[in-house]
C-alpha cells in the first residue's frame, strides 16, 4: 500500500476472529496474489491487499490509473467469500466491532460492545478501528481512534 496514491480507494473487511499464526502467511500470499491479478474491464488495477492485526483485510486500489468497476468489486467479494469458507471466519458482518485492550485486539458483537461500555470495561478512550474509512490517507490517519471520537460512540 505504501507505493499507492494517498487518495487510493480502500475497502476494509473485518474478520470476526483473528487468523491463526499458521494460516496467516497463507492468507497473506493469497491476498497478494489476488491483488496482482485484480482487473477492471480487462485493465490491471494498481492494487494491494494486506492484512492488519491478523483480522483486517484491506484492499486498496489506486484509481488514478484505473478505477475499480462493479465487476471488479464483485470479484473481490467472491474472493473474500471463498476465504471465509476456507478459514471459517466471517468477513461481512458489519455489526462486529474491534477495539484494543491490554495490548490485544478484540472483536465482539454490537450487543457485547454495548455491554462492555456500560460495564466500564471499555470507555471513550478505548482505541477502536474504523472500518468505514474510504482512502489510504484516511486509513493512515483515522483507522485507529478513541471510541469517543468515533462513529462507534453512537452504538453504545
Amino acid at each position: 500500500m505504501d507505493t499507492l496514491h494517498d487518495q487510493s480507494r480502500i475497502w476494509i473487511y473485518q474478520s470476526n476472529q483473528a487468523f491463526s499464526e499458521e494460516d496467516l502467511p497463507i492468507v497473506k500470499a493469497k491476498l497478494q496474489n489476488f491483488a496482482r491479478q485484480w482487473v477492471s474491464h480487462s485493465r490491471s488495477l494498481k492494487a494491494s491487499a494486506e492484512i492488519y492485526y491478523k483480522r483486517f483485510i484491506v484492499l486498496t486500489v489506486d484509481e488514478t490509473q484505473a478505477g475499480a468497476s462493479g465487476c471488479s468489486i464483485d470479484s473481490s467479494v467472491r474472493f473474500l467469500q471463498q476465504l471465509q469458507v476456507e478459514y471459517g471466519v466471517d468477513l461481512f458482518d458489519r455489526m462486529h466491532f474491534s477495539f484494543e485492550k491490554n495490548g490485544a485486539v478484540h472483536t465482539v458483537s454490537r450487543n457485547q460492545f454495548q455491554e462492555l461500555f456500560h460495564n466500564g470495561e471499555i470507555d471513550d478512550q478505548t482505541t477502536v478501528f474504523d472500518t468505514l474509512v474510504k482512502t489510504k490517507e484516511e486509513f493512515n490517519s483515522r483507522f485507529k481512534k478513541p471510541l469517543g471520537e468515533s462513529w462507534h460512540k453512537r452504538m453504545v
